[in-house]
């Protein structure tokens, strides 16, 4: 999605279930047609990956991709290649056909593959589940292939008045990307099962009179001994997760910040309901 919008709204990282709320991202621009030139507008919800569920907050978040499913017009199908077709991915097809909505599947990261004629069998597998109206073989990292993604999708469109205004990029308020910004590091400099038992709190988002944005951060995370980690030895691990995060943060909000992080145990809070509400997790969200 960041690659199709021309801007970096969702965090990204090599771990698995790195996004946890729907994101939604709004691209518009002036399309070439027949007809002569049009204004075509996407708006794309991003979701939680479709996985078996661990704990209560994995719960929300496979519940959140369903519900997702029957809020839009088409659904773009994204995996990548060298890989079995896993049960999440075909109940997730199932459910996207039961649905009736038309399908076309990006099959990402080809930038990897030294022969793309293994692509071939792996499309014909999808293919042998689910009628896509079109396959995409793309690399979100190098963008090829994106503009022929593009394409389809806004074939896809249907007629009417624009959903947001021309200039919107995104719903999400500024301080939760901040958060999710600061959740980026975390899952990119933390091994195991650390990240993934982390969450992020905005606590002061307060802009001065000189332009400098001052923001303090909660990393709250489920164990001593995973504080102990964040931290790390005198404090050097939780400095080097604040200062990359507030170099994306400044190129973000384009201005300066002060950003300062503290960390907190809440045990077992992924399987907490009122904990997961109160950080802002929701199915509908």
């Amino acid at each position: 999605m960041n690659r199709l919008l021309g801007e970096k709204i969702a965090i990204v990282s090599p771990k698995p279930q790195t996004t946890r709320n729907r994101i939604l991202g709004v691209v518009t621009r002036d399309v070439e047609t027949p007809e002569g030139v049009s204004s075509v507008q996407l708006v794309f919800i991003d979701t939680p990956g479709y996985h078996k569920p661990r704990n209560k907050l994995d719960v929300l978040m496979t519940d959140s991709a369903k519900k997702s499913i029957g809020d839009v017009d088409a659904v773009l199908f994204v995996t990548q290649p060298g890989a079995e077709i896993t049960q999440s991915e075909r109940e997730l097809l199932s459910l996207i056909i039961a649905n009736g909505q038309p399908v076309v599947m990006a099959l990402n990261k080809i930038d990897l593959l030294s022969d793309k004629k293994r692509l071939i069998p792996e499309i014909a597998a999808f293919s042998g589940i689910c009628d896509f109206r079109s396959v995409v073989p793309v690399s979100a990292k190098t963008g090829d292939g994106i503009e022929i993604l593009r394409a389809e999708l806004e074939a896809l469109g249907i007629p009417g008045e624009h959903m947001f205004p021309d200039d919107t990029l995104t719903d999400q308020p500024e301080k939760v990307i901040c958060g999710e910004i600061i959740r980026e590091k975390l899952l990119l400099y933390l091994d195991r099962e650390v990240p993934h038992g982390t969450a992020v709190s905005i606590d002061i988002f307060h802009e001065r009179d000189d332009g400098i944005v001052d923001i303090e951060a909660t990393v709250f995370c489920e164990k001593q001994s995973h504080k102990g980690i964040i931290i790390g030895n005198k404090g050097s691990m939780l400095k080097k997760i604040s200062t990359s995060a507030r170099i994306d943060i400044e190129r973000f909000i384009d201005c300066k910040v002060n950003l300062r992080c503290w960390v907190k145990v809440k045990d077992d809070w992924r399987n907490n309901a009122r904990v997961i509400s109160d950080l802002g997790y929701r199915a509908d969200s």
